[in-house]
């Protein structure tokens, strides 16, 4: 009978000796797949490190934009009657808005109503034509073509309704029914004096321009009989300090430099505006700044510490290179900058280190600073002197400290590269010893066996 156990017969424990043996054989691997997973660990902590890099970077390019510096906000005095943005080119100063009349579509009505919306009116065709109106006198507008639109003796009035709908005449139609039945209502698609309309028929009852029939719906003064215009179309009139200004739509864009108005309602005394420096908006990116320093900062610190209450050191704990990212960026915010002549370094516009290496914002030092010379602390983040780094603001230091160590053979391409080398390496080592001790288990196994 053949013996295929190992220690069957011989009155040894083989199968153990053996394994035991080979056990002791992959202690190396298994060492070195601990060191493989650490480096993995590595790689991934300077991941987030450079994408925190990235973000500190991204908010110090936004304080060394001059748009930052020079975003106002404006504000008005009754903002339900009239409301306004600023743009980018918008000059600080106020203004007296009065509004005097709003923009409006012409709106018609029939006079008569019908039993409901499945009624129908008669057959022909309706014409719709855009343009302005003098008293009865019609002026097509410029560029614009008449819509005609084909009636069937049993299109109903929701028919109809739709058809003109369907046009694009820049006339929208709906139907309103109440206690007395069903009336059709047209109404331009935009405000403004030229963008009136005239609705003529051509009757197939002969009776063109009568108060019956398809005539009925018909707008084309002064032969209307059957429609009632509700609202004439105008344009906004208002004044800005004095100035008369005329608009198609209720927006007033750019009639001011860098400033749209919106108009709400008419007013019967004027709307002072006011435009001045966005203080709120600049304050806000400089404490995103501080924001994303203190987020780096925070994880450079967890990572590279020893904590010696708990016996666990970080990830990065001794790692040269993310000790060197920590004290440049460190010592370049504790910085002195001669980019002012007032403010000389971050505390004293209230950014304020902490013990942890982050920063705290100081809101009401930060306000003041800026409303009592934003000038000087724009010159301390985004001044540049090419010749004279100390003399560069803090946000164009911070910029270019981001940008050599985010480049191409920056150091967190250099020291990630390093580390993915480590694991082909660690990788190449267990695939050697893993060869040897599958070797070795094979050598025993025969050695065994011949007992």
């Amino acid at each position: 009978m053949a013996i295929t156990s190992l220690g069957i017969g011989s009155g040894l424990d083989s199968e153990s000796i053996v394994t035991q043996l080979v056990a002791l054989k992959k202690e190396p691997i298994n060492a070195l797949a601990t060191k493989a997973s650490t480096i993995q660990t590595k790689i991934s902590t300077y991941g987030k490190i450079q994408s925190a890099v990235s973000a500190l970077q991204t908010a110090a390019q936004k304080l060394t934009n001059p748009s930052n510096w020079t975003s106002t906000k404006a504000t008005s005095s009754d903002s339900a009657a009239l409301s306004v943005a600023t743009g980018s080119n918008a000059a600080g100063g106020n203004y007296n808005v009065q509004v005097n009349q709003l923009a409006a579509t012409q709106s018609i009505v029939t006079n008569a109503a019908r039993a409901n919306s499945n009624a129908t009116v008669g057959s022909g065709t309706l014409t719709l034509q855009a343009g302005s109106w003098s008293g009865s006198v019609f002026t097509p507008k410029s560029g614009t073509l008449p819509a005609t639109i084909n009636i069937a003796a049993s299109d109903s009035l929701g028919t109809i309704r739709d058809k003109i709908n369907a046009a694009g005449a820049g006339v929208t139609a709906s139907i309103i029914t109440d206690a007395n039945g069903a009336r059709l209502v047209m109404q331009s698609t935009s405000t403004g004096a030229t963008n009136g309309f005239q609705v003529t028929a051509d009757d197939d009852d002969t009776l063109d321009n009568d108060a019956t029939g398809l005539s009925s719906l018909a707008y084309n003064p002064p032969a209307t009989l059957g429609t009632t215009r509700t609202q004439s179309a105008a344009n906004a009139l208002a004044t800005i300090n004095g100035v008369a200004v005329e608009s198609s739509e209720n927006n007033l864009n750019e009639v001011v430099s860098g400033l749209s108005f919106t108009l709400n309602k008419v007013t019967t005394s004027p709307v002072t505006v006011s435009v001045a420096q966005d203080t709120e908006a600049i304050a806000k990116s400089i404490s995103d700044f501080a924001t994303a320093y203190t987020s780096l900062a925070t994880l450079l610190q967890e990572n590279t510490k020893y904590d010696a209450g708990s016996k666990s050191a970080g990830v990065l704990q001794g790692d040269s290179t993310a000790l060197s990212i920590l004290n440049q960026f460190r010592s370049l915010m504790g910085a002195e900058s001669g980019a002012s002549s007032v403010f000389s370094t971050l505390s004293a516009i209230g950014l304020e280190t902490q013990s942890g290496g982050g920063l705290r914002v100081n809101n009401d030092k930060l306000n003041n600073a800026l409303k009592s010379n934003a000038a000087e602390v724009k010159k301390l983040f985004a001044n540049t002197d090419v010749g004279n780094a100390s003399l560069s603001g803090m946000a164009v230091r911070i910029n270019t400290l981001t940008s050599s160590m985010l480049g191409i053979g920056g150091v967190f391409a250099t020291r990630t590269e390093g580390l993915k080398q480590s694991v082909k390496n660690n990788e190449m080592q267990q695939s050697v010893l893993k060869d040897r001790a599958s070797a070795y288990e094979k050598m025993l196994r025969a050695q065994y066996g011949a007992l």
